[in-house]
C-alpha cells in the first residue's frame, strides 16, 4: 500500500529520535594545544556555516519523485525490493538527466523509512519540531537525559540513520532504499551480514550504477546495520564506489555488542532481533489488493520466521559445554561462517570512507579502531565521535564550536566525491571527538599523541571519597604493601547504570541518577578513588584493567568502569570493559601492549576451544579490555575504577559459564607480588594522595 498524505500524520508519531551539548573546538597535536598549527585556509566553524548553507539552502529541484517496490533480481534469483528516490525539476517532471546515485540496505524495512521520511517531509513539521526541541530546557533536573537523547532530532540524525535527505535529493542525487535480503519486501531468508548478503550489496551497487538516470557514481549512506554494511562493500568495493558515510558502524560485532568479553548483550540483542524480525513478517498490502502478492516472499519468511534467535535461546539456555548446540557452537567458533559474517576488515576499506560514532554507543569498541586500520590517508577518512549513544548520534552537533550536523557533513562529503565540488571537507579533522569532561576537540589521529600508558595501582586503603560502595578503595602509584582480598557478589544495582543505558542503545539514559551519576550502581561494587587532580589531565587511548583474582565457583564474570568523579561526588562513567573469567585466553598477535610491556587492548577469542579452566579457590590473573576514550579530568575531579561482579541487565555470561559460576561472590586480589593495576594513557601522572 502506498503512502499518501492520509498517514502521514501517522507517521509523524513515529519520529521520536534523539541528543547533547557542545563547547569549543581545539587543534590537538603533539606538541600541545594549537589551533593554529593545523588550522585550515577557512576556519572550521566558517567551513560549518558554508557547508550548512549550501544544505538547507534553495536547491535547484523543488520536489522528489518516488518509484516504489523496484525489483532488483540477485544473481541466484532472489527479488530484492526497492524505493528510487529521484528529483522533479521545476517544470514537474521527473529528471531525467543522469544523477548521482546514493544506496542504502536497511533491515529494518524501507516502508519504516518511508513512513518517517513522509512525516519529516509534511510542510512545517520539521521546523515545527526544532523549535520545541529549542526551547525545551531539562538542565538541572533528573531527567535532563531525555533531552540529551531528543537533540538528535536536531543533529541531522533521521536523514543519515535512515539513509533518506530529501534535501540531498533535490540538491541533484538519486536515492535509492533496498531491503536486504530475507527482510522488509525482499525475498529470501536474511544472511544477517553474511558472505550472500554482502554480495547483493555490492550486486545492487552495479545494479544502481548501470541505471538510465545514474552516472555511475555511487555513494552509500545509513546507520547502524546500514553503516556495517557499507563498510563491508568498501572492503571489496565494485568500481563505481566512490565514497560511504557510515554512522555508529561495528566492525568486529563479536567484542562490540554480541558477546564483548564472553557477555552476551540480553538487553540489546532481544530487542533488536525482536524488531528485524517483526518488521520482515510485515506484508506488502497493496499486492494483496491487487493480486500481485509475492507468494515466494511468504514461503521464504514461513522457512525462516525467526533468524538468529535460536542462537540467542541456546546462549542463554544451554547448560553445560558437553554437546553444544548448532547456532551456540557457530557463536563460539571463529572459523564460522556466522563469525566471519561479524567479523569485518576495515584493514581493506578502498573507498573514502567518513565515520561518526558515539562514546557510549553499542559499537563504540569499534569506532576508533576502525577508523585507525582504514588504510587512507587523512583527507580520504575522517572520525567523529560524540557524547552519544546508540540512539542519540549527531546529538550536540550544528552548533557554534561543535562539527555540523551529520547531514550536513554527509552532503559536504558526497559533493566532494561524486560532485568533484571543492568544498574544504577534506581538511576537516581528521579525527573530532568530544573529549569528556571538556568539549569538542580535534586531533591529527587517535590516541592523542603524548599520550604515555602508566600503571595506577588498585589500593585497599579508603580515599574518603564515598560512602556507597562495598569497599571504598584507593588509586595509588605503587602496589599495596600487604596481601589484602576484596569480596564482591553478583547484584542488581547495575540495572541502574551507564552500562544499562549503553545497553539499551540509550532509552534508560533518560534517568539522570542512572546514567550520569554511578552512585547507586557503586552499593554493590569495590570502587578505588584516586587523590584530587591539580591540572587538567587528558585520557586518550585504549585502558586495559589487570585484576588477580579468586573465585569460589568454577567460573565468574566481571565488570569495570573508569570513572570522572566530579568534587560533588557525582561519579560519571567515561568508559566501560567486562569480562568471562574462563574466556580470559589472549591472542597476542591481534592484541596491543604499552612500552612498559603490560596489556593496553587484550584480544580475547572468545571460543569454545580457547575456554581456560577456574580452579576454585586459586588466583588467576585476569585483563579486561576497557573501550578506548578521550577525556579529561578537571582540577578538583578524581579519577576512580570500579569493579563488578555482574553486569546484569546490560550482559550476562554464556548459560553455560553463568551456571558454572554459581553466582557466588568473588573475589580481588590485592597482592604487591601479583598487584592489580589500570594501565591508563594520560598525558600526565595521576596524582595520588
Amino acid at each position: 500500500m502506498r503512502l499518501t498524505r492520509r498517514v502521514q500524520g501517522v507517521a509523524a508519531a513515529l519520529v521520536i529520535l534523539l541528543t547533547g551539548g557542545a563547547a569549543a573546538v581545539t587543534t590537538v597535536t603533539d606538541r600541545g594545544l594549537s589551533r593554529e598549527a593545523l588550522a585550515p585556509a577557512v576556519a572550521p566553524d566558517e567551513l560549518a556555516r558554508q557547508w550548512t548553507q549550501t544544505h538547507d539552502g534553495p536547491q535547484p529541484y523543488p520536489d522528489v519523485h518516488i518509484d516504489w517496490d523496484v525489483p532488483i533480481v540477485m544473481s541466484d534469483g532472489v527479488v530484492l525490493k526497492a524505493n528510487v528516490y529521484r528529483p522533479i525539476g521545476a517544470d514537474g517532471q521527473v529528471e531525467t538527466k543522469q544523477l548521482p546515485t546514493i544506496v542504502n540496505l536497511t533491515p529494518y524495512t524501507k516502508l519504516m523509512t518511508n513512513l518517517i521520511d513522509s512525516a519529516i517531509s509534511m510542510p512545517g513539521l520539521q521546523q515545527l519540531t526544532m523549535d520545541l526541541i529549542g526551547r525545551i530546557n531539562l538542565s538541572g533536573t533528573p531527567v535532563s537525559g531525555f533531552e540529551d537523547l531528543l537533540h538528535a532530532l536536531d543533529g541531522g540524525t533521521i536523514q543519515t540513520v535512515l539513509g533518506l535527505d530529501r534535501k540531498l535529493i533535490r540538491s541533484g542525487y538519486t536515492q535509492v532504499v533496498a531491503d536486504v535480503r530475507g527482510t522488509g519486501f525482499s525475498q529470501g531468508t536474511w544472511n544477517t551480514l553474511g558472505a550472500r548478503e554482502q554480495l547483493d550489496t555490492r550486486e545492487v551497487i552495479d545494479w544502481a550504477a548501470a541505471q538510465p538516470w545514474s552516472n555511475g557514481r555511487i555513494a552509500m549512506s545509513g546507520g547502524s546495520y546500514s553503516g556495517i554494511n557499507q563498510l563491508r562493500a568498501a572492503e571489496d568495493p565494485p568500481q563505481s564506489l566512490r565514497a560511504i558515510f557510515p554512522v555508529e558502524p561495528g566492525s568486529d560485532l563479536m567484542r562490540d555488542v554480541v558477546a564483548p568479553g564472553g557477555g552476551i548483550g540480553t538487553t540489546f540483542l532481544p530487542m533488536w532481533l525482536n524488531s528485524v524480525n517483526n518488521a520482515k513478517l510485515m506484508p506488502d498490502i497493496g499486492s494483496m489488493l491487487d493480486g500481485t502478492f509475492d507468494w515466494r516472499w511468504f514461503n521464504d519468511r514461513r522457512r525462516d520466521p525467526l533468524t538468529n534467535v535460536d542462537l540467542l535461546a541456546q546462549a542463554l539456555l544451554t547448560p553445560s559445554l558437553h554437546n553444544v548446540p548448532p547456532a551456540l557452537g557457530a557463536a563460539l567458533d571463529e572459523n564460522s561462517a556466522f563469525r566471519e559474517g561479524i567479523m569485518g576488515h576495515p584493514d581493506q576499506v578502498g573507498v573514502p570512507t567518513f565515520v561518526y560514532g558515539g562514546w557510549h554507543d553499542i559499537f563504540a569498541n569499534s569506532a576508533t579502531s576502525l577508523y585507525n586500520a582504514i588504510p587512507l590517508p587523512a583527507d580520504q577518512k575522517k572520525l567523529v565521535v560524540g557524547d552519544t549513544y546508540h540512539a542519540n548520534p549527531g546529538a550536540g552537533t550544528g552548533v557554534p564550536g561543535a562539527p555540523a550536523r551529520l547531514d550536513v557533513l554527509q552532503r559536504a562529503w558526497f559533493d566532494y566525491w561524486l560532485k568533484d565540488i571543492d568544498n574544504g571537507i577534506t581538511g576537516f579533522g581528521p579525527v573530532t571527538v568530544w573529549q569528556q569532561g571538556g568539549g569538542w576537540v580535534t586531533l591529527g589521529e587517535f590516541p592523542q599523541p603524548g599520550m604515555t600508558h602508566r600503571r595506577v595501582y588498585l589500593s585497599g586503603a579508603p580515599s574518603g571519597t564515598t560512602g556507597d560502595s562495598l569497599h571504598d578503595g584507593s588509586l595509588a602509584a605503587a602496589p599495596a604493601a600487604e596481601v589484602s582480598r576484596l569480596t564482591v557478589a553478583p547484584g542488581l544495582t547495575t540495572a541502574c547504570s551507564r552500562d544499562a543505558a549503553q545497553g539499551s542503545a540509550g532509552m534508560t539514559a533518560v534517568i539522570d541518577a542512572c546514567a550520569k551519576d554511578s552512585r547507586i550502581a557503586e552499593r554493590n561494587g569495590l570502587t578505588f578513588t584516586s587523590a584530587e587532580i591539580t591540572e587538567p589531565t587528558v585520557i586518550s587511548g585504549p585502558i586495559n584493567v589487570h585484576l588477580t583474582t579468586v573465585h569460589d565457583a568454577a567460573d565468574g564474570y566481571w565488570n569495570v568502569t573508569v570513572n570522572d568523579v566530579a568534587p560533588d561526588g557525582t561519579s560519571t562513567v567515561l568508559s566501560t570493559g567486562q569480562l568471562t573469567s574462563s574466556l580470559r585466553a589472549i591472542d597476542e598477535a591481534k592484541s596491543t601492549r604499552s612500552a612498559n610491556g603490560d596489556l593496553t587492548a587484550p584480544h580475547n577469542p572468545i571460543t569454545l576451544d580457547s575456554v581456560l579452566p577456574v580452579p576454585p579457590g586459586e588466583a588467576i590473573a585476569l585483563d579486561i579490555a576497557v573501550i578506548p576514550t578521550q577525556a579529561v579530568l578537571q582540577p578538583g575531579h578524581r579519577l576512580r575504577v570500579d569493579v563488578f561482579a555482574g553486569n546484569s541487565p546490560k550482559a550476562l555470561a554464556f548459560r553455560p559459564m553463568l551456571n558454572a559460576s554459581e553466582l557466588k561472590p568473588q573475589h580481588l586480589v590485592l597482592d604487591p607480588n601479583t598487584p592489580s593495576f589500570v594501565n591508563l594513557p594520560s598525558d600526565r601522572p595521576i596524582r595520588f594522595g
